[in-house]
């Protein structure tokens, strides 16, 4: 795990002199020994959100959050409060909390590190909004490959059943509330909530039509919330420190803080925690900036699907509606930066060849699609290309957005669509040129002779 903006817990900076721009709250403790313990947890605060959220009646916690401003961390940037609003009361049917954890997009990064080093401020969460949407049974939808994070998310439930947080009682007046912790099979499909219900139900993961929503039918046909992990785990410090304090972060529309996962060839990639509209210029800085000698090429704001930027956008404010109008995605916040020795080209032929190999194949625009797509950026990457092969890539994309069965056909044709805007004349070096202009080798973190970043691994 590479070194992150470390910050102690009054939120002082580790001596770079950005105290200001950090706000280290599900961070806060993460270099301390054992932080996944329900010990350190208590001992910074933990269950002081949940004790108070108890005493609250389920519908004023919902307008809590709502009030808040709370919105998805996993991507679309829903109001969270809204979302649990949606669930139907006093329908006779069980209603289900479930935990998206299946993080799988190339360049995303901040959940699993979160369960690694916090596993508790996401159980606390979970028990305030199971208690909100009035849910007795909650599950974890993890990535089946990180094991170890599985292994201390088991011990982290083992230890809230034996603290009675868990188990009979833990809603108060004898509710009792069960957490099931799964292991997905690997699959980045399983990433969209309906084809994670189908998996976590034992069949096949492909999104499901809609309607109905999972709200009304959703984890075996009950109401159903589904929520990413971060959105869940900064619940618990809402209450704890108050709505105020939350939206005194951020902007009016996107308030609060979240982890900007830092990525590529910068001088300290890692986790920086922050109020929503900071920009890529402030997290450089503190970082240390690109690699000694390079300067950013491209970058991308939430992962590879979404639209990716240049340099030009270096002081686009990182909140939703500040990366929308530069006509991209907050997404993941999943921050990949590439310097001038990337080959473009070569950076979406990967991103492709990603996404018609994770497609499900429920849908013939994606299916297709991204499989014509694959074929044509390997064509211009070896020089193989026709120019007219430029039209029919934004052609294909265009038959993929917007009109696939779920989203991954749109983040399959994000970074086609975005980088022949900003890079055709370079799709076009590769065909008049019969070949990549670049070298490979001098993108490697060893080109340039021993890294100068400082790596740290983790006990």
């Amino acid at each position: 795990m590479t070194e992150s903006a470390r910050t102690d817990r009054n939120g002082n900076g580790a001596g770079m002199g950005h105290e200001k721009l950090l706000s280290p709250v599900l961070s806060a403790f993460w270099d301390e020994p054992e932080s996944w313990t329900l010990e350190t947890y208590r001992r910074h605060d933990g269950y002081e959100g949940l004790r108070k959220a108890l005493a609250m009646d389920p519908d004023d916690v919902i307008a809590y959050v709502k009030e808040a401003g709370l919105r998805g961390r996993g991507g679309a940037g829903f109001p969270t409060g809204m979302k649990w609003q949606f669930i139907p009361q006093g329908d006779g049917k069980p209603h289900y909390l479930v935990v998206n954890a299946d993080e799988s997009e190339p360049g995303t990064c901040k959940d699993i590190p979160l369960l690694f080093a916090n596993p508790h401020s996401l159980i606390e969460g979970i028990v305030i909004a199971c208690h909100a949407i009035r849910s007795s049974h909650a599950f974890i939808y993890l990535r089946g490959e990180t094991v170890p994070v599985l292994r201390r998310l088991h011990e982290a439930v083992r230890e809230a059943y034996a603290a009675g947080i868990l188990g009979p009682d833990a809603l108060g007046s004898g509710k009792n509330l069960d957490i099931t912790v799964h292991a997905g099979a690997g699959a980045y499909i399983c990433g969209e909530e309906t084809a994670l219900l189908d998996s976590l139900e034992g069949r096949r993961g492909q999104p499901r039509l809609r309607p109905p929503f999972p709200a009304v039918a959703g984890l075996y046909a009950c109401p159903t919330v589904v929520n990413n992990v971060e959105s869940i785990a900064s619940v618990p410090a809402i209450f704890a420190r108050g709505k105020e304090w939350f939206r005194s972060m951020g902007s009016e529309k996107s308030p609060g803080f979240t982890l900007y996962s830092l990525s590529g060839h910068v001088a300290r990639p890692g986790q920086y925690e922050a109020p929503l509209g900071i920009t890529l210029r402030q997290l450089l800085d503190m970082s240390g900036g690109m690699r000694p000698g390079h300067r950013l090429k491209f970058w991308t704001p939430g992962g590879s699907s979404t639209p990716l930027l240049t340099d030009e956008h270096l002081d686009v404010p990182l909140d939703y509606e500040g990366v929308g109008a530069a006509g991209s995605m907050l997404g993941t916040k999943a921050l990949q930066c590439f310097d001038e020795t990337t080959c473009v080209v070569r950076a979406v032929t990967r991103w492709t060849e990603f996404y018609a190999h994770e497609s499900c194949g429920k849908c013939t625009p994606c299916r297709e699609g991204t499989y014509w797509l694959v074929q044509l950026m390997r064509d211009i990457e070896a020089g193989k290309g026709r120019i007219s092969d430029l039209d029919k890539l934004n052609d294909i994309a265009d038959n993929i957005n917007g009109k696939a069965f779920c989203a991954l056909g749109d983040g399959a044709a994000s970074p086609i669509f975005s980088s022949l805007q900003y890079f055709r004349e370079e799709y076009e070096q590769h065909i008049t040129g019969r070949g990549c202009p670049f070298d490979p080798a001098r993108s490697t973190l060893w080109a340039d002779g021993p890294s100068t970043s400082h790596l740290e691994v983790n006990a």
